[in-house]
């Protein structure tokens, strides 16, 4: 078996689930830390020339991280792309569970058993806490409807204020995002990089949670410890 991932957290779910069969990864594949596999481009660019040069039996992608030309031509150069759909946690593990066999793990990885414990299990948040999740600026943009992380946050106590928005990745003009007067603003490292220097000066005097991007927006081995370092993050912001 022979495997392209075109997904950072697909990528980190097949390299330590099924060793030996991921044959190329985007740039943006930083996980594990040691994959040593030829680059193929971006999630949004990918070079298909290196995909094919790689003869992979099987690409993996994701509806919203890649795009559909991409994919259309994958296939009609004989290749087969299993596409995953992800808008909540309960629909990543169903579809990690599709991806794994497809790609011929010998068995359910342990990671995956302690994250769907870790989420099931997961205590009742003791207040419901308001949110805006900037994911981008210059222009603006923030978690809208029906998204991943919106979930992972909704699961934590955290209702962001854009949940409802007819777009999943609305832009928001930074003067409205202020006046909705969230009880915190949660700004992850990716895809864009907030950082401590840039992001929270934006939002004077409102409380501001860096958060780990791979934690929030990755469906893979970090959902294992995801609620806990998502959790702390959080509630350090809040005191």
């Amino acid at each position: 078996m022979r495997v392209v991932s075109l997904v950072p957290s697909l990528t980190e779910a097949v390299a330590l689930s099924a060793p030996g069969v991921l044959v190329g990864a985007t740039d943006w594949c930083t996980h594990p830390a040691d994959l040593d596999v030829p680059r193929i481009g971006g999630t949004k660019n990918p070079k298909l020339d290196r995909v094919l040069a790689l003869a992979p039996d099987l690409v993996v992608a994701n509806e919203e991280e890649n795009r559909e030309p991409d994919l259309a031509a994958l296939r009609a150069a004989g290749v087969e792309v299993l596409v995953t759909e992800v808008r909540d946690v309960a629909r990543a593990f169903g579809e990690l569970e599709r991806v794994l066999r497809a790609c011929g793990a010998a068995s359910r990885p342990r990671w995956l058993d302690e994250a769907e414990r870790a989420w099931s299990e997961l205590p009742p948040p003791e207040r419901r806490t308001t949110a805006v999740v900037p994911i981008w600026r210059r222009p603006w943009m923030v978690l809208g409807r029906d998204t991943f992380a919106g979930d992972v946050l909704s699961r934590l106590g955290v209702d962001h204020v854009y949940a409802a928005h007819p777009d999943r990745y609305p832009r928001i003009p930074v003067e409205e995002l202020r006046a909705a007067a969230p009880d915190v603003v949660v700004l992850p490292d990716e895809p864009y990089r907030f950082t401590a220097g840039d992001g929270p000066e934006a939002f004077p005097g409102l409380p501001c949670a860096l958060v780990s991007g791979r934690h929030l927006t990755w469906y893979g081995p970090s959902l294992a410890e995801a609620a806990r370092v998502l959790g702390g993050a959080l509630r350090a912001a809040r005191r």
